[in-house]
């Protein structure tokens, strides 16, 4: 299986110290097609409709959907905050790029899920070949909040060009520079990032990128962890396969 090393974990959890971290029912056959629901019959079908953590564990990618990836919850030992309450940024329009380069999510969803895809490197720029990890957290938002916290997140690329710092529990990330990068065009809107930060004298250059679906947000972002457990310089670009295939299962 690929699933990230214990090496590879443990440079991840150093960087969160000191740099980065880591089907509706059938109508009453008795009944006209066409006649509207009331009543029991209509609290039936609300009944039916899928919560939103419900729609999100239906909708996020899975090992089956990928070649030849791994596709698991990720261990919250590496984690560089729990929760974005426990975040805090010297820029706050940054904050939106703070939770998507530390897996979590943007804004205020009604639920949210996280995935770690492990896979042989897919992307032939990488400057390392090897496992490619990528995090995808989708968060699903009461009707128009998806629109307006993906806008958020436009104006922390545009704004924050200069780089900014996240804290958490004691941890700090500096990043030096954001740039806006462009990615294929997927779900209502889509837009990418690429940030760049040093960790102990070598250059790291992380990617991220953020399509809304309707009511639903899919933040990819991508990290050699053993590039840095060697202390290597790393690009490490999103899974093309990940990506197409979450955005594919989005709609």
């Amino acid at each position: 299986m690929n699933r990230p090393t214990s090496t590879a974990l443990a440079a991840l959890s150093l960087l969160s110290v000191t740099a980065l971290t880591a089907c509706g029912g059938s109508a009453d056959p008795d009944r006209a097609t066409d006649e509207p629901k009331t009543g029991a019959s209509a609290s039936a079908s609300a009944a039916k409709a899928p919560s939103p953590a419900e729609h999100l564990a239906a909708t996020i990618v899975t090992k089956a959907d990928t070649d030849g990836f791994e596709v698991e919850e990720p261990d919250d030992e590496y984690a560089f905050a729990k929760s974005t309450d426990e975040v805090t940024v010297d820029k706050p329009v940054c904050a939106p790029l703070a939770y998507a380069m530390n897996q979590l999510p943007l804004g205020t969803p009604e639920a949210d899920l996280t995935r770690l895809t492990s896979g042989p490197t897919d992307a032939p720029t990488q400057l390392t070949k090897g496992i490619t990890y990528t995090y995808v957290t989708l968060a699903s938002y009461a009707p128009g909040k998806a629109r307006s916290t993906f806008t958020d997140a436009r104006k922390a690329v545009d704004a924050c060009e200069d780089g900014f710092t996240a804290k958490a529990n004691g941890n700090e990330s500096p990043y030096d520079s954001v740039t806006a990068e462009k990615v294929a065009p997927a779900g209502d809107e889509s837009l990418g990032f690429t940030s760049t930060m040093t960790f102990r004298g070598v250059p790291l250059v992380l990617h991220g990128e953020v399509v809304r679906s309707g009511d639903v947000l899919a933040v990819y972002f991508s990290v050699d962890g053993m590039a840095i457990a060697n202390g290597r310089p790393s690009d490490a670009k999103l899974s093309p396969t990940v990506v197409k295939a979450q955005n594919g299962k989005l709609g």
